[in-house]
């Protein structure tokens, strides 16, 4: 019994000095490979601000201007005849019109003052002069209708075919856009928040966006030099779509289309607001329309998703035309770029600029 105990304790120990001697001859494990990074996807040039191409806007021009009071710089053909009419006729004949009837007053005043005219003149008629202030008036009304009722019937001119739809609705308090004649795709657009506003994900606004209170996380892009259909309405109350720099205001009414037609004639990036009262938040529903090529403009629309129509004029002109070498930076940069007309169906994109929880619009904000 001893000898078989003292057998169970040698192999006992020859069994574990083997197994030591495995564990010390087994070869180390090679070391992980290190983990490579993905390579961050690449930004689209078309999305690369705000949800549109990189332009940058210019001071003063599309913008309101602290301390100014006169109507800002007109881009569109409808502007630019409104501002002349402003300047030219409706200016100078208010102000001879205000100047003549206090300088009348102030006759009046010195003239037939007691000290002057103790017994007052008992004349009641003057047919001379009540033929004067009756037709002098009536002419001068006739000599404003005339460019008035010619400007306003320009303002709601029907959109050639070759037009680009645009339709605005309004929401409390946003903005959504939808291209009918590029596959039907649409954007939302929020106002962006200052630094800090901002909450955990969201994007601030910077000086390269726009003014406080004006700029968006999507711009708006249409393309100059061709006629836009601007249609609006609205989801729940009144407002109204405006653009100072396009002579543009056109009311967004809960069951029912406006339209209007302008024609942006320079690059740029332009601002607007609501201007009919919708509620409490009706001063956080700001526009931002950034013109480009039409060349650019088709790029932009086959980044989010759309397509340009080839049964329309605007199609040809927008793949073929050239980018002028005055535009801004980024198309002067893109101008080789080439563009396709996809023709699959277009999905719904909305919020594509930054990472603003916006999805159907800060609603409650």
């Amino acid at each position: 019994m001893r000898i078989m105990g003292l057998k169970g304790i040698v192999l006992a120990a020859g069994l574990a000095l083997a197994g030591l001697g495995q564990a010390v001859a087994a070869p180390a494990a090679p070391p992980a490979a290190p983990a490579v990074a993905a390579a961050p996807a690449k930004a689209d040039p078309m999305l690369a601000m705000d949800g549109a191409p990189a332009m940058l806007p210019v001071a003063g021009i599309g913008m309101p201007v602290d301390g100014k009071v006169t109507i800002q710089p007109q881009v569109t053909p409808n502007g630019r005849r409104a501002l002349w009419f402003h300047d030219v006729i409706l200016f100078p004949l208010i102000t001879i019109i205000c100047v003549f009837v206090l300088l009348l007053l102030a006759w009046v005043v010195v003239r037939y003052r007691r000290a002057a005219q103790p017994v007052a003149t008992k004349t009641s008629h003057n047919t001379i002069l009540e033929v004067l202030w009756t037709g002098l008036p009536v002419l001068i009304l006739l000599g404003i209708a005339l460019p008035s009722i010619g400007l306003l019937n320009a303002q709601y001119k029907p959109a050639p075919d070759n037009a680009v739809t645009l339709k605005a609705i309004g929401n409390q308090w946003y903005w959504s856009y939808q291209y009918p004649d590029n596959g039907g795709f649409e954007i939302t657009a929020n106002m962006l928040k200052e630094p800090k506003e901002v909450g955990k994900g969201e994007r601030a606004r910077t000086d390269a966006d726009g003014p406080r209170l004006l700029a968006t996380d999507n711009r708006v892009v249409l393309p100059y030099g061709v006629p836009i259909r601007l249609i609006t309405t609205s989801n729940d109350v009144i407002h109204s779509w405006a653009i100072p720099a396009f002579w543009i205001k056109l009311d967004a009414v809960p069951g029912r289309l406006n339209e209007t037609s302008f024609t942006i004639e320079k690059p740029g990036v332009y601002f607007g607001v609501c201007s009919e009262l919708c509620g409490a938040r009706h001063g956080y529903m700001p526009i931002t329309v950034e013109a480009v090529s039409p060349a650019v403009f088709a790029q932009w629309v086959k980044a989010k998703g759309g397509t340009m129509p080839t049964g329309k004029p605007a199609a040809a002109i927008a793949a073929a035309q050239p980018l002028p070498e005055t535009g801004a930076a980024f198309e002067a940069g893109n101008s080789t770029a080439p563009v396709d007309n996809a023709t699959e169906q277009a999905p719904t994109v909305t919020q594509g600029a930054t990472a603003n929880p916006a999805g159907a619009g800060n609603a409650g904000q």
